[in-house]
């Protein structure tokens, strides 16, 4: 079962627009223990630099990526289920991407969509998807498959 507590999102740059603000806060109520860490935009790179100063030892590092594997919602709640008592860390890049090195250290590469979203979105989508993929595993009505 999906336990928020047990999962950090690293992202690069500041969510600016108040409507991804709010949509971030309703998601954050929804997961409890879910952590969302700012880390300075920058090069890829120091960015990368940022980045692996934050993960730490026992986490698993997840990279949102346009190269990533791409799953339906009911496939993402069954991979999630899967990774058991494992501590995630999922990194949304800035604008310029991840740091290919970075990318290659990834035990896990994802992909919201084949389209590109700017990072405050991709958070947002992130985050919805989190508490989809949590519905879904306990038998919620949030998802209507």
């Amino acid at each position: 079962m999906l336990n928020p507590s047990r999962i950090r999102v690293l992202a690069v740059g500041k969510v600016r627009k108040p409507w991804i603000q709010e949509g971030l806060a309703v998601y954050l109520k929804r997961l409890p223990g879910l952590v969302v860490s700012e880390l300075k935009d920058s090069n890829p790179q120091k960015e990368s630099e940022a980045i692996q100063a934050e993960l730490r030892q026992e986490e698993r590092l997840v990279v949102l990526c346009e190269e990533g594997e791409l799953l339906g919602s009911q496939s993402l709640a069954e991979r999630l289920q899967g990774t058991g008592s494992d501590r995630l860390a999922f990194v949304i890049g800035g604008a310029d991407g991840l740091d290919p090195a970075l990318k290659a250290r990834a035990s896990w590469k994802l992909s919201l969509s084949p389209l590109t979203f700017p990072h405050e979105l991709a958070r947002l989508l992130l985050l919805e998807q989190l508490y989809r993929a949590q519905s879904i595993q306990q038998g919620g009505a949030y998802h209507r498959s």
